[in-house]
């Protein structure tokens, strides 16, 4: 009798350690494409480091269901061919069930259609609200950033305020900026704003002179710069240079601290409208961000000894969000993307509130507007 409780005993030791072993050896996996190198690097860096931090913090919890996550990350460069062979990579090779990124617009839209045919969910980094819109085209498709739209709509709400009615824009000729460019131009009208100079710059433009001294000829009140390349620190260093002293808005992709440090100075009052990680103090405590967003600043700010920034914050979204759908239905990437489209999420970016119409889930409100002080960055005040 002994013998067969011990033979029992064993067996079910012998069970649940191989249980225990299966779902160590079924691990979920994960892919990322993130500009980690390159001049997109300031968003690409603090995705990975964020997405890497996220999956050490689930895994030293005992995983999701007692299954592992596995990262698969490749370096795009901010380039539109890498971009498309990493995702190529990450479903073929890596056999991933979701994949997070790719940081920029451009390197997004390029790999809807390589998505949308492998039916595997992309998570966006990227701002775009072409990314996801029209939702009935992008199934597989969601956004981690806030909607460009939904930036120039804050830009002009708060310009309507300063009365504010002519304005120079000067946009980056990367799928970002062109995005971006479409976005003033077709809402302007909506706020009684009459854009008196259209001007473009290269990714790769180091002086924007030119064009600023034509928006200065042109008797505009305020300049608006859209980019996400350093650019944005240049822009307000030329302006210093010719002692334009109109206000200049940029891009929510101004939503790291670097660019304003690289202007020194020149970016002292530049306005622009960003997630609410970027002054985590301002934000009331009965907010419902509030805790999420205290947390992940001190999480990463303590790992990396560096400031965390609005593009972190959307990898952390969409491992939050991934790893809740793993919870609930496993790394089958359909059941996945189902369960996505019905979530709802409080995270960095705001509170998802994702549909079958809405693959982004946030909208302007969002946002809040920005401006640099003494060198940082603090809720705008008049």
């Amino acid at each position: 009798m002994k013998q067969k409780f011990i033979s029992a005993l064993l067996a079910g030791i012998f069970v649940l350690s191989a249980s225990a072993a299966l779902a160590e050896e079924k691990a979920y996996h994960i892919g990322c494409a993130f500009s980690i190198t390159g001049k997109a690097s300031w968003l690409g860096e603090p995705e990975r480091n964020t997405a890497v931090m996220v999956a050490e913090q689930i895994n030293a919890a005992g995983g999701i269901n007692g299954h592992k996550i596995v990262l698969h990350i490749e370096d795009t460069q901010g380039d539109n061919t890498r971009a498309l062979n990493a995702i190529k990579k990450l479903i073929k090779k890596d056999k991933v069930c979701a994949i997070i990124g790719p940081s920029l617009s451009g390197t997004s839209l390029a790999s809807i259609p390589v998505v949308q045919q492998a039916k595997v969910p992309m998570l966006s980094c990227a701002a775009a609200a072409s990314i996801t819109e029209p939702a009935d085209q992008r199934q597989w498709v969601f956004k981690m950033g806030q909607n460009d739209s939904d930036a120039v709509r804050r830009i002009f709400e708060h310009m309507n305020t300063k009365g504010i009615s002519k304005i120079g824009i000067l946009t980056g000729t990367t799928g970002f900026g062109d995005a971006g460019r479409t976005q003033l131009k077709d809402l302007a009208g909506n706020y009684d704003i009459d854009i008196v100079v259209d001007a473009t710059y290269g990714p790769s433009d180091t002086d924007m002179t030119a064009q600023l001294i034509q928006i200065r000829n042109s008797g505009a009140q305020a300049v608006v710069n859209w980019s996400i390349v350093p650019a944005q620190s240049i822009v307000p260093r030329n302006m210093r240079q010719l002692n334009m002293t109109i206000p200049l808005y940029q891009s929510h992709g101004f939503a790291n601290i670097k660019y304003a440090e690289a202007a020194g100075v020149a970016a002292e009052g530049s306005i622009f409208p960003a997630g609410r990680i970027m002054a985590v103090e301002t934000v009331a405590d009965d907010h419902p961000q509030k805790a999420v967003l205290e947390e992940y600043k001190k999480a990463y700010e303590a790992k990396y000894n560096d400031k965390v920034t609005t593009f972190g914050g959307h990898a952390y979204d969409a491992m939050h969000i991934v790893a809740k759908a793993l919870e609930k239905v496993g790394d089958d990437p359909a059941k996945i993307r189902d369960e996505i489209e019905n979530m709802k999420f409080v995270g960095i970016g705001g509170v998802f509130e994702f549909s079958k119409n809405d693959h982004c889930g946030l909208d302007k409100h969002t946002f809040e507007m920005m401006t640099v002080k003494d060198g940082k960055f603090v809720a705008y005040k008049d």
